[in-house]
């Protein structure tokens, strides 16, 4: 099952410090909704447990996590894959841009991804509802870290 999101939040924080905010694990690993564990490995990425929960379907998703055409202090390209034993497999990516505006930054996403397995039969819409949840969450938990 494949789906798309993308949205914008307005940042009080200039675009340097969301730069450094977004590339920064500690930061990211306290705004992930379930994150468990967050470290940077050799190649430039990270390793991440995150236990998540789907409808009735509960799973720690284990997996790898890659930045690529990273333009400091513009965006970046983040994509990775987990794997939640019998709940299924997720994989996907992000574009993220950041653009001056207002005296702040404009953090910009456009989100693909996929899932499968037991996931994947929960339908749609409670796909998409828990998607956007966690996405609402990273946000507004990442917009805290970077104005606080």
């Amino acid at each position: 099952m494949a789906m798309t999101m993308n949205g914008e939040v307005q940042l009080a924080a200039p675009r340097e410090a969301v730069w450094e905010k977004l590339n920064d694990p500690a930061v990211l690993k306290a705004c992930i909704p379930g994150c468990e564990e967050l470290e940077k490995t050799e190649d430039g990425g990270f390793r991440a447990t995150a236990k998540m929960k789907v409808g009735p379907v509960s799973a720690r998703f284990k997996g790898k996590v890659m930045l690529s055409d990273l333009d400091p202090p513009n965006g970046y390209k983040i994509s990775g894959e987990g794997e939640g034993g019998v709940a299924g497999f997720a994989k996907g990516g992000a574009a993220v841009k950041l653009a001056e505006k207002d005296g702040g930054t404009l953090l910009s996403y456009d989100v693909e991804a996929q899932i499968g397995g037991k996931l994947a039969q929960l339908g749609q819409r409670l796909i998409n509802g828990t998607a956007k949840k966690l996405a609402d969450e990273f946000f507004a938990n990442f917009a805290k870290a970077v104005q606080g």
